[in-house]
């Protein structure tokens, strides 16, 4: 069917250290753009909250983040937060965070494909015959849903592309991986040079029709790290972030001096690992 359109899950991974507008604006420009390509249809976006060891600089507890993003988002009819990547002891890989949500978006696929192949009363009962008494039915109504999983596509702003540049952040499998088997959606300022750290990219470049770049004309610069400088200083950050967001951190008094001081001096957890897994291979070598 020429007009079935590609199924996408929006996923961006990240601290949302607050989350702010410029978070949810990043799902919105993504959905614009894929909905006017007239060939994919975004069904879901998930923000997903970095866990606590990540140990970066100023993080403040995931129960806090998460809260705050699932406050964002509580109006949203299709963005929605997911708490199992900073539910994890360890610090994961943005990879296994695609993965997961794959893997979930499978299977719940093929439970809801077995409820329409077969009625849920004689499932018991005819289970033996069943191959034979649905070829037929299957063949015509499988084949869609075997076409249609959603592909899980990685939201992020061009920094998140561009910090794939980084010796020991990410480890050269994953972007392979993550551009080859799911794709990227990046959204970049207008004149920014994305384009350019793509072409100077051999693997970047080979998989390019994988990544998506979506030009955002209407420029928002709005950085969590602003917010909490505002925050600390006592300045006000109304509608920089959503009102509920601002409540939050007012009424728990969450960003001051001292939270930004969180993990001063600790090696961030990506690249205490592959720092100490590439002296594992040189050891190898």
């Amino acid at each position: 069917d020429p007009d079935r359109k590609t199924e996408v899950v929006l996923l961006a991974c990240g601290s949302f250290n607050p989350i702010t507008n410029m978070h949810l604006r990043l799902f919105e420009l993504a959905k614009d753009y894929f909905h006017e390509t007239g060939t994919y249809k975004v069904i879901k976006g998930i923000i997903s909250p970095v866990g606590d060891a990540y140990k970066k600089k100023g993080l403040i507890g995931a129960n806090h983040r998460v809260t705050m993003a699932k406050l964002a988002t509580k109006n949203s009819d299709w963005v929605e937060v997911d708490d199992w990547e900073s539910c994890q002891s360890e610090w994961l890989e943005t990879l296994k965070v695609l993965r997961y949500h794959h893997q979930k978006l499978l299977s719940a696929d093929v439970t809801n494909s077995l409820q329409d192949a077969v009625p849920i009363t004689k499932l018991g009962r005819k289970r033996k015959q069943e191959p034979n008494r649905h070829e037929p039915i299957k063949k015509k109504n499988q084949s869609p849903v075997v076409k249609s999983v959603p592909q899980v596509k990685l939201l992020c702003g061009s920094d998140m592309l561009e910090s794939f540049g980084i010796p020991n952040l990410w480890k050269l499998e994953d972007i392979t991986e993550i551009v080859e088997k799911h794709g990227l959606v990046c959204i970049s300022r207008a004149g920014s040079n994305v384009q350019k750290f793509i072409y100077e990219s051999d693997i970047l470049w080979r998989h390019k029709n994988n990544i998506h770049l979506v030009e955002e004309w209407i420029t928002n610069d709005i950085s969590s790290t602003k917010i909490r400088r505002a925050l600390r200083r006592g300045q006000s950050i109304r509608y920089l972030v959503p009102d509920v967001v601002r409540a939050y951190i007012e009424e728990h008094e969450l960003y001051s001096t001292e939270s930004e001081d969180r993990n001063a001096g600790v090696v961030l957890a990506p690249l205490q690992k592959h720092a100490s897994d590439s002296k594992d291979s040189q050891a190898l070598n």
